[in-house]
């Protein structure tokens, strides 16, 4: 089925493919930006929360100062020594004056530790026959049922704090320990004492920025016991039809209405705190961006889809014009002519593919017939180039009448000097083949060496290593000799001491593989690379490297040549690399190409 549907698309016109590709490119753009719009959302949830958590975290921090600040009066009232004695006279004694003094005493000493401080309801302080003795702005009596809740949740404690959550008699949460014999190390029990505190005023004055926002405010305690809420309400939850962690936030539905929940576990009284802000005032905007967005996004859909429809012909006519000027084209006719001359193309870029196609059509034409002339004066050329640097043959017929001159005198040197350029020069005449054996080019620079060796004498060291079944085959004339030449040129006039030249031939996978070496001075990396590109001023004959390199990838293509390998103060390497098999057909096959 995928197979069918992609050919079928593949032999749709083109017009239907750039709809389709319209189509495509719309959806793409509309499930990123929608993909975008999401992730925004996503990120704007995250950033709310993270303003939430924060404001969160700030109150119960703050919230939680102030409650242990309380706890700590809780144990300066326990330890106190007068309240210590107090309570121990009043055990000690039956006298109902006594009782009445102490008591008075110990009441003006819960004034002076903090009885009417920031938050505090009363100090309730309760012996162990359950008298109490309280001090306080908003005193209260406790029921009976109350007291005995401070006292066996304190007992738990064995002098530890602990935290009553409010009743319905009594709105305060209370901080309650018990307190024991500290004066004379006995450790008994003398009473209870509990802090009624004023949860709401410490809540109201430290989250009083949330009302104007109608965010509730809830605490709950260890037993999802509600400890406060705000005058904003929310009846009837708690913390554990939510199941919430330590930390996070939640969008929940309560009363059929959606709210952005914040929470976090107090860390010290093991209360959860929790924000609890309406949906629709913090997503009423970015809730009407969304919509705004998608009935955008749909509108531009259908008219991008109707424009692009319709300007499509104007893109698709041209083109359709040019594949048929390049049917004629193909079928082998290069004299281009204009298939619709009489149609006025316009001026962008399916007119200019129109112009370009044309100018195209008369270039390749121009350039077939100018590459091939090329090519014939290129292989012309350069073989003409080695009998233009000299007329060979009035230097050959001097040196004949020099060799005999010196042959009749005796001077045995000079005879073979000139014997051996003239045999060179013999050589250079001699143009009738592109290919000469192995043996013959070896002589032309044993000749070479024969005179410069009388020029150098013991500097000059020259060694040749070429197995006797090479010397038959067929290699390029002057190739060798020319850099055998640079190697003295730019090797043993540079440098003090002997001058080593190596001849190296040997087949390797098929090939021939002929190395010059030198143990010259070398060159320098940038001297090397001008070189290789013929842009320097040359010392010997002016043949140069890049002369012999050109020659042998025009006889034997561009996979052969020649390469260069040298560092200064390493000497230089000549490596040229030519077919095995070469012979005068294979150059014709090759230059056939």
């Amino acid at each position: 089925m995928l197979h069918k549907l992609k050919n079928y698309y593949a032999n749709l016109r083109l017009k239907y493919k750039m709809v389709i590709l319209t189509l495509l490119v719309l959806l793409t753009f509309s499930i990123g930006g929608l993909s975008i719009l999401q992730y925004a959302f996503t990120f704007y949830n995250k950033e709310i929360y993270r303003q939430s958590a924060q404001a969160l975290q700030v109150s119960t921090n703050s919230i939680e100062a102030e409650l242990k600040k309380l706890e700590r009066l809780s144990y300066q009232i326990a330890t106190d020594t007068y309240v210590q004695s107090y309570l121990t006279e009043l055990a000690n004694s039956e006298s109902s004056y006594n009782h009445y003094m102490i008591g008075a005493e110990l009441r003006k000493r819960l004034i002076d530790i903090g009885a009417l401080s920031k938050y505090i309801e009363s100090i309730q302080v309760y012996d162990n026959d359950n008298q109490e003795y309280a001090s306080g702005i908003a005193l209260k009596n406790l029921s009976k049922a109350r007291i005995n809740e401070i006292k066996s949740v304190t007992k738990l404690e064995e002098g530890g704090v602990t935290w009553l959550s409010p009743t319905k008699e009594d709105a305060a949460i209370i901080v309650a320990r018990d307190i024991h014999e500290y004066l004379d190390f006995s450790f008994a029990k003398l009473g209870t004492v509990g802090i009624r505190v004023d949860i709401d005023e410490i809540v109201n004055e430290i989250t009083s920025n949330l009302e104007d926002q109608n965010t509730s405010f809830l605490i709950y305690d260890d037993s999802e016991n509600q400890v406060f809420t705000n005058e904003n309400p929310i009846n009837n939850i708690s913390p554990g039809q939510f199941h919430i962690n330590k930390q996070g936030y939640q969008i929940v539905e309560i009363n059929k209405e959606r709210y952005f929940l914040t929470y976090s576990e107090a860390n010290d009284l093991g209360w959860t705190y929790m924000i609890l802000t309406p949906y629709s005032n913090l997503f009423k905007v970015i809730t009407q961006t969304r919509t705004a967005v998608f009935l955008t996004y749909f509108a531009l859909f259908l008219i991008v889809i109707f424009l692009g429809s319709k300007f499509t012909g104007t893109i698709v006519n041209p083109i359709e014009s040019l594949n048929r000027k390049m049917e004629k084209v193909q079928t082998g006719n290069l004299d281009y002519y204009d298939l619709e001359s009489e149609t006025n193309f316009t001026k962008d870029e399916a007119g200019q593919m129109h112009e370009n196609f044309k100018k195209m059509m008369n270039q390749i034409n121009y350039l077939i017939a100018e590459n091939y002339k090329k090519q014939l004066l290129i292989k012309d050329s350069e073989y003409k180039t080695l009998q233009a640097q000299v007329n060979p043959h009035f230097l050959y017929n001097t040196l004949e009448s020099i060799n005999w001159s010196a042959k009749i005198a005796g001077e045995k040197k000079i005879s073979q000097m000139a014997e051996s350029l003239g045999y060179v020069l013999r050589s250079s005449i001699n143009m009738k083949s592109t290919l000469i054996p192995l043996s013959e080019e070896v002589s032309i620079v044993d000749h070479y060496i024969t005179i410069q060796k009388y020029r150098f004498e013991e500097r000059l060291y020259f060694k040749k290593n070429i197995p006797n079944h090479l010397l038959q085959l067929k290699i390029p004339k002057f190739i060798l000799q020319p850099i055998v030449e640079n190697a003295i040129r730019y090797g043993l006039q540079e440098m003090v001491g002997v001058c080593e030249i190596i001849l190296d031939i040997n087949e390797y996978e098929g090939d021939i593989k002929i190395m010059i070496s030198d143990n010259g001075p070398g060159m320098e990396r940038e001297y090397l690379i001008n070189l290789i590109k013929g842009e320097y001023i040359p010392k010997g004959t002016g043949i140069g490297l890049k002369n012999i390199n050109e020659r042998i990838k025009i006889l034997f293509g561009s996979d052969y040549g020649l390469h260069i390998e040298s560092e200064t103060g390493k000497g230089t390497n000549v490596i040229i690399t030519i077919p095995k098999g070469a012979n005068d057909s294979y150059v014709q096959s090759v230059a056939g190409r």
